[in-house]
């Protein structure tokens, strides 16, 4: 597909591999200079050299850690010098808990406010300047339908993605006149390595007849009937990317399978 970026500058924070690499391999494939930045700046690395090779496109692999706002624009700095300024960036970067809200300390909502409400925080502010000099960009952050309707065993984390929703229509207001676009990407259960690696401990721990039976009673939550592959919402990013979305901001886009219709 033509996104019409061709030639710009896009960075993917928390990149390295699942959603975040999805959306680049569809940019790159554009013909956009891609940056991977993430906590693990090897993975990041190992990546940009992968997708280098697979697309053509020029790449760089950082490490960033959203929580930390210099870091961060260190990071976007290091970004422009290497590959142009900055036309879309998108973050990923997130933690997941699963448990209940009972058995949370402080010490555990700390870590995802500060990942997820923080880290977001921190990446829009940070590229907000360079853009309105410019007067064009398109910043995508990714949220949960948790955030939406509630979810058990994930309170505190979709109070952090709820927050990033209220941020994102915010600032859309603020920025608008700037020719800076931002929305929200709300992803259903989708098949990335981090789901793989939580869901292989939910079997070594419910045993394989039990796990079976979950997977069967999941899928039935979802009118297509699957979960989502990365590329499903690597599309949508690239899309809220694209010129073609040049009049969507404040938006929520929910690529979910059906599995909630707010």
């Amino acid at each position: 597909m033509d996104y019409g970026i061709k030639g710009q500058t896009v960075l993917i924070i928390g990149g390295a591999r699942g959603i975040g690499y999805a959306a680049a391999e569809l940019m790159a494939a554009d013909g956009c200079n891609v940056a991977l930045a993430d906590i693990n700046g090897d993975a990041a690395s190992a990546s940009a050299q992968k997708l280098a090779k697979s697309s053509g496109a020029r790449t760089t692999g950082l490490k960033a850690d959203v929580t930390d706002l210099e870091q961060v624009k260190a990071m976007m700095a290091a970004v422009e010098n290497d590959l142009g300024p900055l036309s879309v960036v998108v973050n990923c970067a997130a933690v997941l808990d699963d448990r209940l809200f009972a058995d949370s300390s402080p010490a555990d909502w700390k870590r995802m406010v500060d990942v997820c409400l923080y880290g977001p925080m921190n990446v829009i502010h940070a590229a907000l300047p360079g853009m309105s000099r410019r007067k064009y960009g398109r910043i995508i952050c990714l949220a949960s339908d948790s955030a939406r309707i509630g979810q058990a065993r994930l309170s505190y984390y979709a109070a952090a993605k709820a927050g990033v929703i209220a941020l994102v229509k915010s600032v859309a207001q603020e920025v608008g006149k700037d020719g800076i676009t931002l929305n929200v990407v709300s992803p259903g259960a989708t098949n990335t390595e981090l789901r793989q690696e939580r869901e292989e401990g939910m079997r070594a721990q419910m045993g394989d007849e039990k796990y079976a039976k979950r997977v069967q009673t999941v899928l039935k939550m979802y009118p297509t009937r699957r979960i989502g592959e990365p590329t499903d919402i690597g599309a949508a990013i690239a899309f809220l990317a694209s010129r073609n979305a040049s009049w969507i901001t404040g938006q929520v886009l929910s690529v979910n399978g059906g599995f909630v219709m707010p």
